[in-house]
């Protein structure tokens, strides 16, 4: 089991499987959340993310008409993303983990968008928009 949580604490929550699908994000979205040149987030099953507080300070943003954002309503800090068209799936922002999550990133996803400040330099999969086939539930 992992644990992970946003910045001020106010948000916690638990992975209740193992992690076997993670990408660095390159679209506009995800870089303008996170502020960095691209975001790493691990698909998992929704039924594996347990919300530890129901009253925590957790907030939605529809960041376009197909996807919502979560992230902490006090402190700010970037927690998941979800398709609307696969609410069985949720993408949890990596660097909110207090854990290692021992599997490594498998692509960066979306680099048709990438900053043009940032070049990729290690031999990891580029695809131009999503992986196709994600293995990771």
């Amino acid at each position: 089991m992992l644990s992970g949580g946003c910045l001020c604490g106010a948000v916690r929550y638990r992975i209740t499987t193992n992690i076997k699908y993670i990408t660095h994000c390159h679209c506009s979205m995800c870089r303008k959340q996170h502020g960095a040149a691209f975001a790493s987030y691990a698909l998992i099953g929704s039924k594996h993310v347990q919300i530890e507080d129901a009253e925590a300070q957790l907030c939605t943003y529809a960041s376009s008409p197909s996807a919502s954002r979560r992230f902490c309503g006090r402190c700010g800090s970037s927690l998941f993303w979800q398709q609307d068209s696969t609410p069985q799936l949720i993408d949890v922002a990596l660097g909110t983990l207090d854990d290692d999550p021992v599997h490594r990133a498998d692509a960066h996803i979306f680099v048709a968008s990438k900053a043009p400040w940032f070049e990729i330099t290690d031999d990891l999969p580029q695809y131009e928009a999503l992986m196709p086939d994600p293995k990771g539930t």
